[in-house]
C-alpha cells in the first residue's frame, strides 16, 4: 500500500494505532500472574474490588467477542510465530520493539518529574541503539540499566485525574477513558509514528504494532490458558488485573506489576497476584 508523503493525518496515525493496540488488545493477563492466580482459594465475588463498571453487560459481551477472535485468530498466528522463529530471534524482536518505546516511555517520565526514571530510560536506549545494534540486544539490562514501563494514561492519573469507566472495547481491549486519550495521546507524540507520518511510511506503524502484539501474545499462550481454565468469572478476573497492574504501575512499581494486556507493550516483570478461581468445570458466570 502506498500513500503520498502527506497523505498520512491524523486519521491516518489513528488508524495505526488501532491495529497496533487491536493485536494486543485480546491479550488478557499474561505470565505475571498464571501461577499466582492457580494457587489461590476461591473468594466471594466481587469482594476483590470496587470497580467502576457501569457498562458491564455490555462489556461482557465485547469481551466474549474479544475472546472468540483471540482464540480464532491471534492465538494459531502466535504459535505459527513460535514455530517458525528460534528463541533467540524471538527474543531479539522483543528487545527491538521494547527499545523502539524508549522515546514516549522517556517522555512520561520526564512529564512525571521522575527524573531517576529518564536518566535510565534515556540511557537505556543510547545504550541498546548503539552497543544493542539498534536494539536487537538489550545490552543495559547487563548493565543493571532495568527495563521500566510508561505511558501518558499513568502520567495523567500522576496529575491527579481519575480514570473514568472502565472500558472493554471491541478488538482493542481492557482500558478505561483515561487511558484511552493516553494511548491516543503516546501515538501522535511517538517519534516512530512521526517518521512514518513525515515520510508516507504508513506500513511501518501497522507492522510495529502487528508484530509486537504477535510477540507479546506468543510469550503468554500457555498461562494465559491455565487463568482461562482457572477462573471463576473470567471476565472479572481480567478487570481486576487490569485494575491492578495500572494501579501499580502509577505508583512505579515495575518489578511487582501484574500482566495484562498492555498499553504500549507488556514488557514488565512477572509479578505474583491473587484472585478468586473455581475449578474448570464449576467455571460461571452472572
Amino acid at each position: 500500500m502506498h500513500f503520498y508523503q502527506t497523505s498520512f493525518t491524523r486519521p491516518g496515525r489513528l488508524l495505526a494505532l488501532v491495529l497496533g493496540l487491536a493485536t494486543r488488545g485480546f491479550l488478557p493477563p499474561g505470565p505475571a500472574a498464571a501461577q499466582q492466580v492457580a494457587a489461590q482459594p476461591p473468594a466471594p465475588v466481587g469482594a476483590e474490588e470496587n470497580f467502576n463498571d457501569p457498562f458491564e453487560s455490555t462489556n461482557r459481551a465485547i469481551f466474549d467477542f474479544n475472546t472468540h477472535v483471540d482464540k480464532i485468530v491471534l492465538v494459531p498466528v502466535a504459535n505459527a510465530y513460535r514455530a517458525v522463529l528460534p528463541e533467540p530471534v524471538r527474543d531479539s524482536v522483543h528487545d527491538f520493539m521494547r527499545n523502539l518505546n524508549g522515546p514516549i516511555i522517556f517522555a512520561n517520565d520526564v512529564l512525571q518529574a521522575e527524573p531517576s526514571l529518564a536518566a535510565t530510560t534515556m540511557t537505556r536506549f543510547l545504550v541498546n541503539s548503539t552497543v544493542g545494534i539498534g536494539g536487537l540486544f538489550d545490552v543495559a539490562s547487563k548493565l543493571n540499566l532495568a527495563y521500566h514501563s510508561n505511558d501518558l494514561g499513568v502520567t495523567f492519573a500522576v496529575w491527579g485525574f481519575g480514570a473514568g469507566p472502565y472500558l472493554m472495547l471491541p478488538v482493542l481491549g481492557p482500558s478505561s477513558v483515561r487511558d484511552g486519550l493516553g494511548e491516543v495521546g503516546d501515538s501522535f507524540g511517538d517519534p516512530g509514528n512521526m517518521i512514518a507520518s513525515n515520510n508516507g511510511y504508513l506500513w511501518a506503524s501497522f507492522a510495529r504494532g502487528g508484530v509486537q502484539g504477535i510477540d507479546t501474545r506468543s510469550r503468554n499462550i500457555e498461562s494465559l490458558a491455565d487463568i482461562e481454565r482457572t477462573s471463576l468469572d473470567y471476565y472479572a478476573t481480567i478487570r481486576s488485573l487490569y485494575r491492578q497492574r495500572r494501579a501499580a504501575e502509577i505508583r512505579h512499581e515495575q518489578s511487582n506489576v501484574p500482566s495484562v494486556s498492555p498499553v504500549g507493550g507488556d514488557d514488565t516483570p512477572a509479578a505474583p497476584i491473587s484472585y478468586q478461581v473455581a475449578p474448570p468445570a464449576e467455571a460461571s458466570r452472572k
